[in-house]
């Protein structure tokens, strides 16, 4: 092969593999202690937004809340221009609480005062809960079955893994550091899962296309087919990943706090996927296709 290897991706696989099994470990650990933090989209209760107009500070919100009779939310922020009162109850609130608490803003902050509402019952709850989690489970499926049919089950089943990989990043992450959960974050997880499957789809589809005049009789071969198609496709992978990740980035940092959790997930997803594509996905393809090869071919040593 002509082309020239500018890094060896294939020799320092192991140290990747390395980061993405301590990450996924830490990731399971915090699950299994923590769990997730749910948002009122996958649990009972309340969550208002309210714009005053003005600025306002904690303490001025918690003192609306107390006058209205309600006890503190258990979370509340101050966002947008610091005009803009984010919480959530762990309760639905009643009808006359509502009222209440939004004619004391008003009596305050004049009729400027504009919210939004979103309420969810214990058994509405439940059922976005499983058909976000049948989202992400026939997504993954299909994008199996499609790259399956279109390539060979080895490419498949190292999108897969690599798929899982970078989603549970996102989980992880969101896990260990008490971020919410919410439909939004349902809606960025099978984002990412599309952005990362569109770069893996390319490097494979260079992988196949080498592999059709390439002699491979030895790991040694195999190694430098791969590196060839990951230099092949990086510009281009760097490229969409970036001008994605910029979006995010800018809409995490001057969005509204009804988007940030998704921007913050998109930005993690993103970051997960790109490095999934490169230093996961075929390099796990790599090892599949290795055990293929005939007895004796030599796996060169790995930093």
């Amino acid at each position: 092969m002509s082309y020239k290897v500018k890094f060896d991706f294939v020799r320092i696989r192991r140290k990747p593999f390395l980061i993405s099994a301590i990450i996924t470990i830490a990731g399971i650990v915090a699950l299994l202690a923590f769990g997730l933090n749910y948002g009122v989209d996958f649990t009972s209760g309340t969550r208002m937004d309210i714009s005053v107009g003005t600025t306002i500070t904690k303490e001025e919100a918690e003192a609306a809340f107390l006058e209205a009779g309600l006890e503190l939310p258990p979370e509340l922020t101050i966002g947008g221009d610091n005009d803009r009162v984010s919480v959530r109850f762990d309760k639905v609130l009643a009808e006359d609480e509502r009222t209440g608490l939004i004619g004391v803003f008003e009596s305050k902050y004049g009729e400027q005062v504009a919210y939004e509402e979103n309420t969810v019952d214990a058994g509405m709850a439940k059922e976005l809960g499983r058909k976000a989690i049948f989202a992400v489970a026939m997504a993954s499926l299909g994008i199996a079955l499609y790259v399956s049919i279109r390539f060979e089950w080895r490419f498949a089943l190292s999108a897969l893994i690599a798929l899982l990989h970078g989603a549970f990043v996102v989980v992880s992450i969101f896990s260990i550091f008490r971020l919410e959960v919410n439909l939004t974050f349902v809606a960025a997880i099978l984002t990412i899962i599309g952005y990362a499957i569109n770069d893996t789809i390319v490097t494979f589809d260079r992988i196949r296309e080498n592999l059709k005049t390439a002699n491979i009789r030895r790991f040694d071969d195999l190694a430098e087919l791969v590196n060839e198609s990951l230099w092949q496709t990086l510009t281009r992978s760097i490229n969409t990943a970036a001008t994605v990740l910029f979006a995010a980035l800018a809409l995490f940092i001057f969005g509204s706090e009804s988007l940030r959790m998704f921007s913050l997930a998109m930005v993690i997803g993103l970051t997960a996927g790109a490095y999934s594509s490169v230093f996961i996905a075929s390099q796990v393809w790599l090892e599949i296709k290795a055990k293929s090869l005939k007895p004796g071919s030599a796996d060169p040593k790995s930093a």
